[in-house]
């Protein structure tokens, strides 16, 4: 096998003598880093569209999360499946395409409706992203290298929310939310192109390996049943799901409303703040700052944990889920303290500790998950998993957080009533601890692949 970085196609290889190349890892990463970046602008753009289309909590929280999270769980068995049949590098082009129009389209909206079609268009192309991406990492990763792969790709969560909360503030304080949807959503039509001329999927199509091999080759890819069949019958999997389904019922909801949550409980001191940096505006200070806080923070707890991941299943499987446990137990303290303390720039402080210990998990999670299934059902078990956490965390996650905003604020003063709603939730977060100490009891010794 060829293992050098180029070939005359032009194609870099994604597998080099050590496993997946770096240069390939950086290209599935930017894909992921623009994903999020497009799926958490509207957060910090939720109060000026709110204003502009006269918006309730409970219509901003749909915005953020089920005008996303439904189409995306819909979408996400479907692309999963497919993605473990055919070209991965493929899918991944065509999807970034579609979700870079979509968000383009929230810029031209004239109505409440339009976002929301716009909104459906990227979580329903998102769905293609993360499982074609996992299953080309897993499958050109040394099992023992695959929770630091796994997390390197991952901070594209956290460094995709800190420019979309960076960049969108500045651009929505000086060119208006609208501009903001169509800038971001350029650079996405260029890394589509870019990666389908320089990058190549290892495996052969599914189809060219049936016809190669004859009928024995349809039993390399499980039917969708049998896997299915096999995760109900893991109660890792169960409980890694239902942990990290509570991480994400916070941190979506949170990320949906701390922009709302700073301006209305901190809107004096950010400005002072603003005028001090000569930043410009309120807005436009609190997304760099939340940006910068969260997301190079999440970065570097993300790939920490998955380095700390691989160290400590190098001798027992279990012990992947040591991270998140901990890491998830002692992150939430910090996250209820900023929602409590009185100063804005020690809230960020903290939150940006919160960031970096409860980014830890994903790493160790997703190898866990890619290391309990057989190599051909690894993208339709990361779907599930998804499926499940996004459809709490972003589904039901932000709407929930809205009107609970809504009716607390018949008895408190708006920004007082937000505080209390994201501190409850915030609460829950310590069950996804207990979840996952118990998904490490369960895990056996050893992996499967």
């Amino acid at each position: 096998m060829n293992h050098s970085p180029s070939n005359k196609s032009g194609h870099i290889h994604v597998n080099g003598p050590r496993g997946l190349s770096p240069i390939a890892l950086l290209l599935l990463t930017s894909i992921y880093v623009l994903a999020f970046v497009d799926r958490q602008i509207v957060n910090i753009l939720a109060e000026q569209i709110k204003e502009d289309l006269s918006l309730s909590d409970w219509q901003v929280g749909i915005l953020a999360g089920p005008a996303f999270a439904i189409p995306y769980m819909l979408a996400t068995l479907p692309m999963a499946r497919l993605s473990d049949r055919v070209n991965r590098v493929r899918i991944l082009s065509a999807v970034i395409t579609v979700w870079s129009c979509c968000t383009a389209l929230s810029g031209f909206a004239g109505s409440y409706l339009v976002i929301v079609f716009g909104r459906v268009g990227v979580g329903a192309s998102e769905a293609g992203c993360v499982p074609a991406a996992h299953s080309l990492i897993s499958d050109l990763t040394p099992r023992e290298q695959r929770a630091r792969a796994l997390a390197i790709f991952s901070t594209g969560l956290p460094l995709g929310s800190l420019i979309g909360l960076a960049a969108g503030g500045v651009m929505a304080h000086h060119f208006g939310w609208r501009s903001a949807f169509l800038l971001v959503a350029l650079p996405g039509i260029a890394l589509a192109a870019l990666l389908l001329v320089t990058l190549r999927d290892p495996r052969p199509a599914f189809r060219s390996i049936s016809a190669a091999n004859g009928a024995g080759a349809e039993a390399e890819l499980p039917s969708l049943a049998g896997t299915l069949r096999n995760l109900w019958a893991t109660p890792s999997f169960a409980w890694m799901t239902c942990g990290a389904s509570l991480l994400a019922l916070a941190g979506y909801s949170h990320a949906a409303f701390f922009a709302s949550f700073f301006m209305r409980n901190h809107s004096a001191e950010l400005d002072a703040l603003s005028r001090s940096t000569y930043m410009g505006g309120a807005l436009a200070f609190l997304g760099l700052a939340l940006g910068l806080a969260i997301g190079i923070s999440g970065a570097a707890g993300t790939t920490l944990g998955g380095f700390l991941g691989d160290r400590f299943a190098a001798r027992n499987f279990k012990g992947y889920m040591k991270v998140p446990t901990f890491a998830t137990l002692l992150g939430t303290p910090l996250t209820l303290a900023a929602l409590i303390v009185p100063n804005a720039a020690l809230a960020i402080g903290l939150l940006a500790g919160a960031s970096l210990l409860k980014s830890m998990w994903y790493g160790p999670v997703f190898a866990t998950i890619q290391g309990l299934v057989p190599p051909r059902s690894r993208a339709t078990s990361v779907s599930v998993f998804l499926l499940v956490m996004n459809g709490v965390g972003l589904g039901l996650g932000p709407p929930l957080l809205g009107f609970l905003s809504d009716w607390l604020g018949t008895m408190f003063p708006a920004p007082e009533a937000l505080r209390i709603a994201m501190i409850a939730l915030t609460s829950l977060v310590f069950l996804a601890a207990g979840c996952f100490a118990l998904a490490g009891r369960a895990l056996p010794v050893k992996a499967v692949s």
